[in-house]
């Protein structure tokens, strides 16, 4: 990248210096270039490429080349769709390199999410013009697979966006849910929770807004009414933060910790641990026949 640029600088500003001079100079500008920090140099070229037509085609032509411009990362999908439907899906933007939905390698079932590559940069986004797409009756959402999860979803205000809805009748869909929730303000994401083996409904789901507001407005809604059921309306960390609280262990299987010559011995208090069934990680004492956290 560097090499471009100089050479590109170059020719833009044509100062008619000789090859060797040439070379002197780009030498002088690799040792003056080297020890920049990375916003430093984005902010030099981009000064440069607006300056400079061929500077900053050169650019577009080496970042559309590489996919990390042009490969989505796209979650939400419902459990039956498949690679080719996610396609069908996406190619709306532009012609697309490549693309599949992503199946666990045991029960070769969909996991949720999937990839779509583009040919060009551009298509790409385009795509992420409107990151929210209905696919098979799942609203998903796409972003640059280079950030992963660190999108729109995973803001600081996700806690105050995202909300559970619960008491749904099995006969609603995710059109259905949406469409009875966007009165209240642009819709981020959301679905029906389907049963992964059987794609039943499990009576409840999710949605998320563009903002605080929106989902403000939904709680405080008085007329929670879908289906011809009332619905529960709260936040999503709430509901999980309450089902967390509830869940009971049905086994603790004690473990005692080695120890070396001197410590106590069974019979005596010594220290144990054990794993609930929640997978918690618990330390305690006891004398062999009962534990004390």
């Amino acid at each position: 990248m560097e090499d471009v640029k100089k050479r590109k600088v170059g020719e833009a500003v044509g100062n008619g210096e000789t090859s060797s001079s040439s070379s002197s100079s780009e030498e002088e500008m690799r040792l003056l270039l080297d020890p920049l920090p990375k916003p430093q140099l984005v902010h030099l070229l981009s000064k440069l490429g607006s300056q400079y037509p061929s500077i900053a085609e050169e650019i577009r032509s080496i970042a559309s080349a590489d996919p990390v411009h042009r490969k989505l990362f796209v979650r939400g999908l419902a459990w039956n769709t498949t690679s080719e439907t996610l396609c069908a899906a996406f190619q709306v933007h532009g012609e697309i390199e490549e693309g599949a939905v992503i199946s666990d390698k045991t029960t070769g079932k969909s996991r949720g999410y999937g990839f779509i590559t583009f040919k060009h940069m551009e298509s790409a986004h385009n795509a992420l013009k409107a990151p929210s797409k209905m696919i098979d009756g799942r609203l998903a959402v796409c972003n640059l697979a280079c950030e992963g999860l660190s999108g729109a979803s995973t803001t600081p205000d996700l806690a105050q966006r995202k909300l559970y809805i619960g008491g749904l009748s099995p006969n609603i869909t995710s059109e259905e849910l949406l469409k009875y929730f966007e009165k209240h303000g642009d819709i981020e994401e959301g679905s029906v929770a389907y049963d992964k083996d059987t794609n039943v409904s499990r009576g409840f789901g999710f949605v998320t807004y563009k903002t605080v507001e929106a989902a403000k407005k939904a709680i405080d809604d008085p007329n929670k009414i879908l289906g011809g059921r009332n619905i529960i309306v709260k936040l999503a960390d709430s509901h999980k933060g309450k089902s967390l609280q509830t869940q009971l262990p049905t086994a603790v299987v004690p473990m005692a910790l080695p120890m070396a010559a001197g410590y106590p011995q069974p019979g005596n208090a010594h220290v144990v641990t054990w794993f609930g069934a929640s997978g918690n990680y618990l330390v305690g004492l006891g004398d062999g026949n009962s534990l004390m956290t």
